[in-house]
């Protein structure tokens, strides 16, 4: 069992930590929008590399340096991490694409679709039981998906790329024996030779933004580091001062807040399809809140029981 599930109560601490992690997410598409006329790729290397001395000196601070380093000569470990990198890499990489492109609607569905689809793998691979409302939740959503297909003629691949990226590296990361800022300096640790590499090959060649950008394109690349791993590590400490059902409801909050920003602030349409998907999603994402409060009150009732049992 994770800390996180074994938490009776919220934190305070641990509420004012995740909540900063899910309003700097909320909030990162207005940064990106800004470096939309960069490649996203080049911004993807920017955010590994810079996001390294970050995360390093955190680790430091809190000396568990050693832990990356004894993590480095094991060769499971650092298969295992590569993989993570991989994917938290095509994850960044649908999602700048995605807000650079006038598709931030789709990814803020595929991150209102994602806590659905993690239950569904937790059932799936672990054998974890699904309630009713569970299964009646994860139908809606696929629901969802399939109008918007049928509207498009096409499955909405951000949406869906974002949702099996991110869950999917979700899953992998439990089974990581790092805490998670340790492992999140081992991932950006792995990329990292890569992006300096390839940004290198980008200048050589006359094709980096590094060389012949403004200075107002520099310090935003700069600052691709920090708004990269804060919200990372603001989360990593909050997870483990809080209740799985108050993150659970939490998670909501980042894709509303790109939903209301794509809809206001970048203008994209807001057709038909999606005016049945997105409350179709709500809907789904509703019924499993109510799920999650049902089953953490459970929780707490079997302790009590137990506890008044030994008192006996």
């Amino acid at each position: 069992m994770s800390s996180s599930a074994a938490i009776n109560s919220d934190s305070p601490r641990g509420f004012a930590f995740a909540l900063s992690a899910y309003v700097l997410w909320g909030v990162l598409p207005l940064y990106m929008k800004a470096l939309a006329h960069i490649p996203p790729m080049q911004v993807i290397a920017h955010r590994a590399l810079w996001a390294l001395p970050i995360a390093a000196a955190v680790l430091i601070w809190q000396r568990r340096g050693g832990d990356v380093m004894a993590a480095l000569k094991n060769p499971r470990l650092l298969a295992m991490a590569a993989l993570t990198a991989v994917l938290i890499t095509a994850n960044w990489t649908i999602y700048v694409w995605a807000v650079t492109n006038d598709h931030a609607l789709d990814a803020a569905l595929g991150y209102y679709i994602n806590p659905l689809f993690s239950v569904f793998l937790g059932a799936l691979l672990l054998g974890e039981k699904l309630s009713r409302t569970k299964m009646v939740a994860i139908a809606l959503a696929c629901a969802a998906v399939v109008v918007l297909t049928v509207q498009a003629g096409r499955l909405p691949l951000v949406a869906v790329g974002l949702t099996l990226s991110w869950g999917i590296y979700a899953y992998c990361k439990k089974s990581l024996p790092l805490g998670p800022n340790q492992g999140f300096t081992l991932e950006v640790l792995l990329l990292s030779p890569f992006a300096l590499a390839y940004l290198v090959w980008l200048g050589v060649t006359g094709q980096g933004a590094w060389g012949d950008g403004s200075a107002f394109d520099i310090l935003m690349l700069l600052g691709c580091g920090p708004v990269t791993a804060i919200p990372l590590l603001f989360y990593a400490n909050g997870a483990k001062l809080l209740r799985l059902s108050t993150i659970g409801i939490l998670q909501y909050l980042t894709p509303t807040m790109i939903f209301l920003t794509a809809v206001f602030m970048f203008n994209e349409p807001f057709g038909p399809a999606r005016m049945i998907a997105f409350p179709m999603i709500w809907a789904a994402l509703a019924i499993y809140s109510v799920s999650l409060f049902r089953e953490a009150g459970e929780r707490r009732r079997n302790r009590r029981d137990i506890a008044a049992h030994r008192i006996q």
